[in-house]
């Protein structure tokens, strides 16, 4: 009997969604080798990793990127590394997707030159640049320039590939950092969708692109999401999402042809709830995570990467991404997944769960609109002020044990894991050779191209960042010239400034009925009284370019409902600038957090900023992801406290940072 003609099934098996991992370390070259080793695999699509140093417009010799190069992805400095990262994969035939966000033109242009060098059609190119700086300042913190620049780069970039590559994805509206933030489902879908409101208004109001072409503007627009354990409500989220899509493109720009105001979205799963106690629970997570994406077909990704059992200890490996791969694969061709339509049409559950999302979602939407747009929302503080607030509280509700997190808060007893005895090997190890080797690369590259040409380039495109005139143009010829990342980014930093975007850390408070805090704020207040001074004062400092300040802020935000003076400057401090903090607003400990593997470097440059300055007795704690060597060296070091992920008990945290103030001050 033929099965495809039972009632019920498709008549035809669906395609399954497009399959990547996210990669990228070291080199341009170990990358390419990745890449290559990762399709041969069965991998269908690219998805490229930068380092932070790239990711924020800095050549891998600046101050700020000692220790970050080739950490958390590949370092791509000038052409010849894009070269050397695409080197023997055909660009006209790959789909390809760049994390890349402030300097998402200068990659585009990168990667574009390299496809024509390789003979491919512009025209035929396939692929993603995520292009989303809003979410930057909220959540993730690799912007570099105000919110309206930014967004001017945004939209030079659609117009730009509307007409020389009309198969790229030239924004990626991206939730995914906002639910690691604290968004809830409605948050998210609300605060995601002002983004695209905004992307979509700047692209339509700078007259690049005429009005009966919005349409096509909007089917190049995609969403990446991220997708939490808890399933069910994430396939809602997604069906939301795509109602509300719908209803915005066609009721407020017009776009009539539902074929173009289809909701598309890549995903990866939750990084941020895997976990570094059990970590073999996490695999698990990852596959309920990866249903609430696939199993509605009428919502169903059309991109997905899944993160690797291990991401909470350090960078995966090869294998461990494998492993992700090899889920998607089992569930794509060997379940039967595929084989049917969409298996919640007609669900009463699940219509009543969409419907709450979506109306919730229009109240999170039109507050942002009232406030003049999602710019102003950032500018205000508004945005970051509710995700710190709704991080509050989730980490208020895992802290009461009213949401269990298996192996951490409940069911902690464990047997050995076979998976972690391998201590360090368990990861990936990043050469502290590579940021050398980066450094030596970039310096030749400056001394063999044509100086004048460099000048030439860089002047036209600071000319042209001064007027409305579409920047790709100035950029390409920058590509060519020779220019770095870092004198591309330069360039318009003089035009347009940084920016520093607001903590939100004002008026937030995550106590919410701590039992436990109320002895803790009678310790502070005691050792403050017996130190003589009127409060305790702690420094939050994030040195170097990690800007994943979700940890930091709540820490902050508890330390000050236990009675701390918290100073806290934001993401992106040099070990000098957290030096001078330190001593001019006379902290009694200061707390650096680190997320990006860098903390052999960025830490020890802070204790020797400190003993320069004569404070050699004040105390340094460090939080991040930390290997258990790791954490003995910082301590040798002198850092008083490693905290990591399994510490997730707040209000302790700050208990343990009352003792190691009390014993750096000798008391009892």
């Amino acid at each position: 009997m033929d099965e495809t003609a039972l009632p019920g099934r498709l008549p035809e098996r669906d395609r399954p969604w497009v399959m990547r991992t996210y990669a990228g370390h070291s080199s341009a070259t170990a990358t390419n080798a990745l890449f290559r080793r990762n399709l041969a695999k069965g991998q269908t699509g690219l998805s490229v990793a930068f380092d932070l140093p790239t990711q924020t417009g800095y050549d891998p010799d600046h101050e700020l990127a000692a220790g970050e190069v080739g950490r958390v992805g590949v370092p791509v400095a000038h052409l010849d590394d894009m070269r050397a990262l695409f080197g023997g994969i055909p660009l006209a035939e790959t789909n390809t997707s760049m994390t890349i966000n402030a300097p998402a033109m200068w990659l585009l242009a990168l990667y574009g030159t390299v496809g024509l060098e390789q003979g491919a059609e512009l025209a035929r190119c396939a692929g993603t640049t995520q292009n989303d700086i809003i979410k930057e300042y909220l959540s993730r913190g690799t912007y570099i320039f105000p919110p309206a620049a930014s967004l001017r780069l945004t939209a030079d970039v659609i117009a730009y590939t509307l007409r020389a590559m009309p198969k790229w994805n030239p924004v990626n509206i991206c939730s995914y950092h906002l639910q690691e933030a604290g968004a809830t489902p409605v948050q998210e879908v609300g605060f995601a969708l002002a983004t695209a409101v905004a992307v979509l208004d700047a692209v339509r109001d700078s007259g690049q692109v005429p009005a009966e072409r919005m349409g096509d503007v909007v089917q190049r627009v995609s969403f990446f999401v991220n997708a939490g354990v808890r399933f069910v409500e994430e396939i809602a989220k997604m069906r939301a999402f795509g109602v509300l899509w719908d209803e915005i493109t066609r009721d407020r720009y017009g776009v009539a042809e539902a074929r173009q105001r289809r909701f598309r979205y890549g995903v990866q799963v939750n990084s941020l709830g895997l976990t570094e106690a059990q970590p073999e629970n996490n695999i698990q997570r990852i596959v309920l995570e990866m249903l609430g994406v696939t199993m509605s077909r009428d919502a169903r990704a059309r991109a997905v990467q899944l993160p690797a059992w291990n991401e909470a200890l350090g960078l995966p490996r090869p294998w461990d991404q494998q492993w992700s791969l090899r889920m998607q694969q089992v569930l794509a061709y060997e379940s039967d997944l595929l084989e049917y339509p969409d298996l919640f049409a007609g669900s009463h559950v699940m219509t009543a769960l969409v419907d709450e999302i979506v109306t919730g979602a229009r109240v999170e939407l039109d507050k942002v609109l009232e406030l003049g747009g999602v710019v102003a929302a950032v500018e205000t503080g508004y945005l970051k002020s509710a995700l710190v607030a709704s991080l509050a509280e989730r980490r208020r509700r895992m802290e009461s044990g009213a949401d269990v997190v298996v192996g951490v808060n409940r069911y902690a007893e464990t047997e050995p894991s076979p998976l972690t005895a391998a201590g360090a090997d368990a990861v990936e190890q990043v050469d502290p050779a590579v940021g050398a080797a980066a450094v030596d690369r970039v310096h030749r590259w400056r001394a063999d191209r044509d100086g004048a040409a460099v000048d030439a380039a860089l002047a036209r495109l600071r000319a042209d960042a001064a007027t409305t005139t579409n920047l790709m143009p100035a950029t390409l010829e920058c590509v060519r010239a020779g220019v770095t990342t870092g004198e591309w980014a330069g360039a318009l930093r003089q035009v347009f400034g940084e920016y520093r975007a607001p903590t939100g850390l004002a008026g937030a408070t995550g106590s919410g009925g701590d039992p436990g805090l109320a002895a803790v704020r009678e310790r502070v207040t005691a050792t403050a009284r017996e130190l003589g001074s009127g409060r305790l004062r702690l420094l939050v400092g994030k040195p170097g370019l990690d800007g994943h300040s979700n940890g930091a802020e709540q820490i902050a935000v508890r330390a000050r409902d236990a009675g701390f003076e918290v100073v806290y400057q934001g993401i992106r401090l040099t070990a000098g600038q957290i030096v001078a903090a330190a001593v001019e607003e006379d902290v009694d400990l200061v707390g650096l957090s680190v997320l990006s593997g860098s903390h052999l470097a960025a830490v020890p440059a802070v204790l020797d900023g400190l003993r320069a300055a004569g404070r050699a007795d004040l105390p340094v704690v460090v939080g991040g992801i930390i290997p258990a060597a790791d954490a003995d060296t910082l301590r040798a070091a002198g850092v008083a406290r490693v905290f990591t992920p399994k510490d997730f008990a707040l209000t302790d945290i700050i208990d343990d940072l009352v003792t190691v103030i009390r014993r750096a001050n000798d008391l009892p």
